[in-house]
């Protein structure tokens, strides 16, 4: 009997078991996909690694960080010289400057920032552990950013820029999301500009191996293989132990850490009810909306013409763009993402219907040249079976108020990591965090259990 089973070897199941293990005890870990990673994945590019899921690091996101300088990888900033697009219908504007914004009237630029003022005192006014239990969390939970927008961004440039920035790092839309979960979804990254933010932002650092060869290399370092290819359909809880059904064995535990996200953990059966609060808590977090496309070209032409690579669109193919080429230069290439409403619209579409689309768009933006990809690469992360989406769950107005309590707190034998329990940095970084915490969790009880076995010897 193994003294924990982790389910999912993604960043944060791969952590709790690394953090198991390095306290002595015995860990098997279970994996759906035949790969680990998650959430992230790495596509060889002429030799060199590039990101086709999660894959930024932030200068304040300590945990992922420090968990690459322990495995010995390289990182590099993410280029951002030259100037940015934005396409607003058939025109497309060019603007740049270190804090310059995009074309629109004093008024809008006004606009925007009164409510960037008055989302920041909100965040103030968060409870850090619980936001669910904030002097204001009823009201905020009880409407959408959508329509906290309506009341409170006038101008329609300003709500444009606002709604691009939400669906980028939600992949959602804002008639899709609880207020509060968008106050603290910017809590957890410090403020607006931090959490959408190249230089000095979330987005500022990429790894040179890829962001997947995290989880393989903390794999790879485990006592125990990850078992790959083994879903897991039913936990049954004893008294003293845990049986985890698959598709192939039933492996017996002590404890369970459930890692993946909470709408495909809701699939999974248990014989023992998690719980009313947790069990509409699973129900009511779907996952963001993604596709992302990586596009290689013979050179980076962009750079040349004195862009940065990103751009921002509302013709409804690609949201946003950014430069994906390699740190040594080798591998020329965008990255664009398709986002919400998007991203769902096109995952019903071919390959060949999302490759013209996309590169059509791209030409738009970038000129001729940006039609005539060396590759491309996408990944529909809406479809995907063993993440429903990506990059994170987001919660509707309601949930988080009503459940919030669930997402951490454990049931029975079971206990949770993953990205959605951090209270911090609700990426990679929160992975990392919410693995260590889980691995404490479980540490902790064991060490009561043979406490406890121990005096009854005596």
């Amino acid at each position: 009997m193994k003294d924990c089973i982790v389910v999912g070897a993604g960043v944060s199941g791969l952590v709790t078991a690394r953090e198991l293990v390095r306290r002595g005890h015995a860990v098997t870990v279970l994996e759906a996909q035949d790969r680990v990673g998650g959430r992230t994945l790495s596509v060889s590019f002429d030799g060199r690694r590039l990101d086709i899921g999660g894959q930024w690091i932030g200068p304040r996101q300590k945990h992922i960080a420090e968990l690459v300088r322990e495995l010995g990888l390289g990182t590099f900033p993410q280029h951002h010289a030259g100037s940015k697009l934005l396409a607003r219908g058939e025109d497309t504007f060019r603007y740049g400057g270190v804090f310059a914004l995009p074309r629109v009237s004093p008024w809008a630029m006004l606009d925007l920032f009164v409510a960037r003022r008055r989302l920041h005192r909100g965040l103030a006014r968060l409870d850090p552990r619980r936001p669910w239990a904030s002097p204001d969390a009823r009201a905020w939970d009880a409407i959408t950013l959508e329509a906290w927008m309506n009341e409170n961004v006038r101008t329609k440039d300003a709500r444009f820029l606002l709604s691009n920035i939400a669906r980028a790092v939600l992949a959602a839309e804002p008639d899709e999301v609880s207020f509060l979960f968008f106050l603290d979804f910017l809590r957890r990254g410090g403020t607006l500009d931090e959490t959408a933010g190249i230089a000095g932002g979330a987005q500022e650092t990429r790894i040179i191996e890829g962001m997947q060869t995290v989880s393989e290399r903390m794999a790879s370092a485990l006592p125990e293989p990850v078992h790959l290819g083994e879903p897991v359909r039913a936990i049954r809880q004893r008294d003293r132990a845990v049986e985890v059904v698959t598709d192939r064995e039933t492996y017996a535990g002590r404890f369970v850490a459930i890692s993946v996200p909470p709408a495909l953990a809701a699939r999974i059966d248990y014989s023992v009810p998690l719980g009313r609060e947790r069990q509409r808590l699973m129900d009511q977090l779907p996952m963001g909306s993604v596709i992302k496309f990586l596009v290689q070209y013979e050179t980076p032409f962009w750079r040349q013409a004195g862009l940065s690579g990103e751009a921002a669109s509302d013709r409804g193919t690609i949201l946003m763009t950014m430069d994906a080429t390699s740190s040594d230069g080798g591998v020329a290439a965008l990255v664009a993402f398709s986002l919400g409403t998007s991203g769902r619209h096109w995952a019903k579409r071919t390959a060949d219907e999302r490759k013209r689309a996309v590169l059509a768009e791209l030409a738009h933006l970038f000129g001729p040249k940006a039609a005539r990809p060396v590759r491309f690469e996408e990944k529909v992360w809406v479809d995907d079976p063993w993440s429903g989406g990506c990059y994170c769950a987001v919660p509707g107005p309601g949930a988080l108020t009503a459940f919030g309590d669930a997402l951490r707190a454990t049931c029975g034998r079971i206990h949770w990591a993953g990205c959605e329990t951090a209270f911090q940095w609700p990426g990679v970084d929160g992975a990392v965090e919410s693995g260590k915490r889980a691995a404490q969790e479980v540490h902790a009880r064991l060490a009561i259990e043979r406490s406890h076995t121990t005096e009854v010897r005596a």
